[in-house]
């Protein structure tokens, strides 16, 4: 199979279950911004495997990017709320995990100092690029907001990337916590 069809040369792309739009519709950006946010956790993985404290962590992440990946397939296929043809062969959206997300936060959360301040980002290598991947999760979710405006797309794929966002900051705060590096404070004004 080759790489490259040249079909996408006039600046459109085909859709799962056929139809071919431009390629910066909202359809195209929302599942792009799916994409790009499973290629930031990806390389956030690489940053927490090189560092020895951060066990578990690089492992939910990987459930993440499958639970990406399927996102992306629903968000690529016109129709598939409604049940269409292209449907029957999507995996299920993974909503079950948001729960999951939620009992990962509350765990890594246990290990927290509590908030008292706005943090930038940084710190570890792990820690800024798993703050990196949240704010193209917020991006992505802000695409997802607007496809939702324009056409039915299941409402819980929002709710997903609005856990994730969540996760992804948390487990930024945990990364540098146990690599022993305290979160950098936003000071305001000086």
């Amino acid at each position: 199979m080759k790489i490259y069809t040249r079909t996408g040369d006039s600046g459109e792309t085909g859709l799962f279950g056929g139809g071919r739009v431009p390629k910066n519709a909202a359809r195209v950006e929302a599942y792009g911004e799916i994409d790009e946010t499973g290629s930031a956790i990806g390389l956030a993985i690489v940053a927490l495997e090189a560092a020895a404290a951060t066990t578990g962590i690089a492992g939910q992440l990987r459930t993440v990017q499958e639970d990406l990946f399927a996102i992306g397939s629903h968000l690529a296929t016109p129709g598939a709320l409604e049940g269409g043809a292209a449907s029957r062969h999507l995996p299920p959206l993974p909503v079950h995990r948001v729960a999951e997300m939620e009992g990962w936060i509350d765990e890594a959360d246990g290990e927290l100092e509590p908030m008292r301040f706005f943090i930038l980002p940084g710190g570890t290598e792990a820690a800024a690029r798993l703050h990196l991947a949240r704010a193209i999760c917020r991006r992505a979710e802000r695409r997802v907001l607007t496809l939702l405006a324009e056409e039915p797309v299941d409402s819980r794929v929002v709710i997903y990337l609005n856990r994730l966002s969540d996760l992804l900051f948390v487990l930024a705060r945990l990364a540098n916590q146990r690599a022993g590096l305290q979160d950098i404070p936003w000071v305001g004004r000086r």
